[in-house]
């Protein structure tokens, strides 16, 4: 297998990340907003918060980044848009990578001693995934990217914070953190991604909820490839879709029930391209 250059030089941004958003204990550095008064307002531990402000702290260290290897940095122009982060090479436009910033929180230790954590989800399965050739909420085109990452992180959440509690800088060090025992990954989506919608009845991508499978990119796509990954969600679904578009039901919901979609059919494949026939060739 080629070596992945781009990723293993945006690797090197994970170390500094860390340390801006981690203590030597583990604690998350952010401990509040604060006003013009020095008020500080303890942090939310509500996962759409968390993520944006690691966004913001993430954004110098990956405009240095793209400064020393030569790329422009691109970001989202609106929240709802995809990727979070576009790189796309000074000297040559068709060396682009998109970088999406995912956060999600262990929840609980399965049976077998797997570590399982609440889930991302990885953009839509709708939108820009099956309208490639030009933008459609996304920055640039979705075929335009040559790569498309995430870049994860895995936190605990700190129970029992009163976020209605108020400080100030004098009381800095007393002041809780809301998340700790951050993990940082970066893996490109297909690697990652579930062969389930995500949460809620938005139409996005899940990703697996194994936090091994996470750090590892072993998801359920992995070895299958990007054409499996995109064939799949590029044809998925939602039973409202399905009955949208006149069918009782989806045509399949998970990897196996896909598998049997193919075979149906799989004889045609058999029969030599030009002994199809094909009423298109009628002149009638």
């Amino acid at each position: 297998m080629a070596q992945d250059i781009f990723l293993t030089h945006l690797l090197t941004c994970l170390d500094e990340l860390h340390q801006r958003v981690c203590t030597a204990e583990g604690e998350w550095t952010i401990k509040g907003f604060i006003d013009t008064e020095h008020n500080i307002y303890p942090m939310s531990v509500d996962t759409k918060v968390l993520s944006k402000v690691i966004e913001l702290i993430a954004f110098p260290i990956f405009a240095r980044f793209a400064e020393e290897q030569h790329y422009n940095l691109v970001v989202a122009p609106a929240q709802n848009y995809y990727p979070d982060l576009s790189f796309v090479s000074k000297t040559d436009v068709r060396e682009c990578y998109a970088v999406d910033i995912k956060t999600t929180y262990r929840t609980h230790t399965d049976k077998s001693g797997d570590v399982r954590v609440n889930g991302m989800t990885l953009g839509t399965f709708g939108g820009y995934f099956r309208i490639r050739h030009r933008p459609v909420n996304s920055t640039f085109a979705y075929k335009q990217y040559r790569k498309h990452y995430v870049l994860g992180i895995v936190y605990d959440r700190v129970d029992g914070v009163d976020e209605r509690l108020q400080y100030d800088l004098a009381n800095l060090s007393n002041i809780p953190s809301v998340a700790r025992n951050f993990i940082f990954f970066l893996q490109e989506k297909y690697r990652i991604a579930s062969d389930i919608p995500g949460s809620g009845n938005t139409k996005n991508i899940g990703s697996t909820r194994s936090l091994d499978r996470l750090i590892q990119g072993s998801g359920v796509f992995s070895k299958l490839g990007i054409p499996v990954f995109d064939d799949y969600w590029m044809n998925y679904r939602t039973r409202s879709m399905a009955q949208a578009e006149g069918f009782e039901s989806p045509p399949y919901t998970n990897l196996r029930e896909y598998q049997s979609m193919k075979r149906q059919g799989l004889q045609i494949l058999e029969i030599p391209f030009d002994e199809l026939e094909s009423d298109i060739d009628s002149n009638e």
